[in-house]
């Protein structure tokens, strides 16, 4: 089989309109070749909704691609530019050790980026080595997985290969690449890297360009750039909300891992909340607790502030109006992501009109699982088969209140009891990635067992399904004394 025939065969149908922008947005460079390529992990599915072969991926030439030996026919190859505020300090950043071959136009006519995670250095890797160790990938792609079946909007993973190096990280690990499949990889921090480094025009190109990629429905508006920041307010606070409604923690919400698509994205020390507390926190650098779980509406709040402010050229010729627009906008995100929340908690509850107390009876409820200590997940699973007596909070008499004024908001809805338990069933996941989970997965993976993470991925793809053989994954890890610490690796 010759190259040509190779590549036309996997069915990559690229197009590269992120390249038209201009050459301050990006660096052309091609990945840098992996010494041994394999195939450890190919999201057969997701490969079909793109409209790529999986026998021709699954190949040598198609390993070769996803390794970024081999470019795929019509991809041009790029490193993107941006900066970010890290931890509240701005730096000038962009793909230290990623490569955007390009747009994949799907068979519906959908456009998605196509980036290779791990592939080799960049003008923007500063001290790092370009490289990415095999387990950060894996927990990329177990995680972007899972939150795609739990219906939050994320970047997905279409593959994991090994690229047979090690990368020094506190140790010698075995080095891969991911293949990340985005709506787009434009950010916060992109916008802030051409407010510092660009003219007007190339924040005009960009938000143009933002505009036609994301929100084309609003490109005649008068003041298309306050639509722009508008529209993007809104994803954010239906994401953000659906973190908190399944436990979900970030761990390092920095503006450049703000994608304006409204996609989770870069999941680093990232993971899930057992027992409910709004000062969890898991990343081992987080030391304030900046991204800690009560905080991440906040935060958002605060990176859309800083996108806010690179448009403001953009949004009024007068910067007192241009500032007045601004303050504004941001100033809605709040009660929009309240909005969004307090819908989303009603549904976990059954519960689908509106009173006014409902937001104190959830605030009640969750201030005893802070207290008992109640796991957050399976708490609104035992509610959702009226199985009390499963969680920690069974026999206080704060819960016997609460479960009795519960049980009378349910009846002054028109809906049955068993549409509640049914609105209950879609809103409340039987399980989530467990922390302890996804480490014995990598672990396993470590010593080239990957049937562990197979298992894990089956049970996850279908989280409101409350499968029988769902019930050993639920289970919470064993009690230890040192507090579960996750990495910036990915």
């Amino acid at each position: 089989m010759t190259e040509k025939k190779a590549m036309i065969e996997t069915g990559w149908n690229f197009d590269n309109s992120y390249a038209s922008l201009p050459k301050l947005f990006f660096t052309r460079l091609n990945p840098a070749p992996a010494r041994s390529p394999r195939l450890i992990i190919l999201n057969s599915p997701l490969a079909i909704s793109l409209g790529l072969n999986v026998q021709a991926l699954q190949s040598n030439d198609g390993v070769a691609m996803l390794a970024g030996n081999q470019i795929p026919e019509g991809a041009l190859p790029l490193a993107q530019a941006y900066a970010g505020h890290q931890f509240g300090h701005f730096n000038l950043l962009g793909d230290g050790r990623a490569h955007l071959l390009g747009e994949q136009i799907t068979p519906l006519g959908e456009r998605v980026d196509i980036q290779l995670k791990g592939s080799g250095k960049t003008p923007y890797s500063r001290r790092g080595d370009g490289r990415a160790a095999l387990g950060p990938m894996l927990r990329e792609y177990i995680i972007s997985e899972a939150m795609h079946a739990l219906g939050i909007p994320t970047t997905r993973s279409l593959a994991v290969v090994t690229t047979g190096e090690s990368v020094l990280r506190e140790t010698e690990q075995p080095g891969a690449i991911l293949t990340r499949v985005a709506a787009s990889h434009l950010r916060v921090g992109t916008f802030q890297y051409v407010s510092k480094c660009g003219t007007i025009q190339d924040l005009r190109a960009l938000a143009d360009y933002t505009l036609q990629r994301h929100f084309p429905e609003v490109i005649a508006d008068e003041n298309r750039y306050l639509c722009l920041l508008q529209e993007v307010l809104k994803r954010q606070a239906v994401l953000i909300a659906k973190w908190q409604l399944v436990g979900f923690i970030h761990g390092v919400m920095n503006t450049d891992n703000m994608a304006l698509s409204g996609e989770t994205i870069d999941y680093g020390p990232c993971a899930f909340m057992d027992a409910y507390d709004p000062a969890t926190v898991f990343s081992s650098i987080d030391i304030h607790g900046r991204y800690a779980y009560g905080n991440q509406p906040h935060i958002a709040t605060w990176n859309l502030a800083r996108f806010a402010e690179t448009l403001l050229p953009l949004l009024h010729v007068n910067e007192a109006q241009a500032i007045k627009l601004a303050e504004d906008a941001i100033s809605d995100f709040s009660e929009l992501y309240q909005r969004n929340w307090l819908a989303g908690m009603r549904a976990k509850l059954g519960i689908f009109n509106e009173e006014q107390q409902d937001e104190s009876l959830i605030e009640v409820l969750l201030s005893m699982m802070q207290t008992y200590r109640a796991d957050y997940t399976n708490t609104f699973r035992a509610l959702t088969f009226d199985k009390p007596e499963d969680t920690v909070l069974f026999g206080t008499t704060e819960f016997a209140q609460w479960h009795e004024l519960w049980q009378a908001r349910l009846g002054r809805q028109q809906e049955s009891k068993a549409s509640s338990h049914q609105l209950m069933r879609s809103s409340n996941p039987a399980i989530i990635p467990r922390n302890h989970r996804v480490e014995d997965a990598l672990e396993a993976a470590a010593k080239g067992d990957y049937s562990v993470m197979e298992r894990l991925l089956d049970v996850l793809s279908s989280p409101y399904a409350h499968s029988p053989e769902q019930v050993d994954y639920s289970t919470l890890p064993a009690v230890s004394t040192c507090p579960y610490r996750t990495f910036c690796g990915t």
